[in-house]
């Protein structure tokens, strides 16, 4: 996310409304950060009409889980620095612009991060019963803690997770969100990586606030 391809886009920043995934009957929500994040089931509606296609692209007895789309800055900007004073501990010894780019694999730098955005969601595969189905790592496992298995293209994986992997991936890139490498949950449109990885000239989304 810190790569100068990514950074340099500009932002059409679009006035498209935000919508409610979950009052809305697209999506439902794990609680997990709910208490932390009251706006978690928020997206942009273009994103919103994806998540409704792919959702209802999936075989019967399986859903799309949401974790966290809408992020506040503010909340981004805590993760990211919280994030990064780990990294500094471990790494006393990489430059500022090493740290950044380290950081960003796994919390973007808030000032092009997708989910302040609107443009972005974290999710996963669950039963029609809410029961989470096995991805490989857990939503959020950073590359340390997972030992690279939060890559969407890791090895090693059992059957079932690879399985799993592969539905999610499919499903959701057959409808135009792009997901980003280092996180298998983590997907987007309309956003600067987004923008990057299609061959936009800009971002459609800007930075929501309050």
């Amino acid at each position: 996310m810190s790569d100068p391809r990514v950074v340099g886009l500009p932002s059409a920043n679009s006035t498209e409304r935000m919508v409610n995934l979950e009052s809305a009957g697209i999506l439902r929500f794990s609680d997990r950060k709910r208490g932390t994040n009251p706006k978690i089931a928020f997206a942009r509606e273009g994103v919103a009409h994806l998540l409704a296609e792919a959702a209802a692209a999936l075989p019967d007895g399986i859903a799309l889980l949401g974790i966290e789309a809408y992020r506040p800055p503010e909340l981004q900007s805590l993760y990211y620095d919280s994030y990064q004073a780990k990294l500094r501990g471990a790494h006393p010894e990489l430059s500022r612009a090493e740290l950044d780019a380290l950081t960003s694999r796994f919390v973007a730098p808030p000032e092009v991060a997708p989910h302040p955005s609107g443009a972005a969601i974290d999710l996963t595969l669950c039963t029609d019963e809410g029961w989470e189905l096995d991805l490989g790592s857990a939503v959020d496992a950073t590359p340390e803690v997972s030992q690279g298995a939060c890559y969407t293209n890791a090895v090693g994986l059992t059957a079932e997770a690879a399985r799993n992997r592969r539905l999610l991936v499919g499903t959701l890139s057959a409808v135009g969100l792009v997901n980003y490498p280092t996180e298998w949950w983590h997907w987007s449109f309309g956003d600067r990586y987004w923008a990057m990885a299609t061959g936009a000239s800009a971002a459609h989304y800007g930075i929501v606030t309050e």
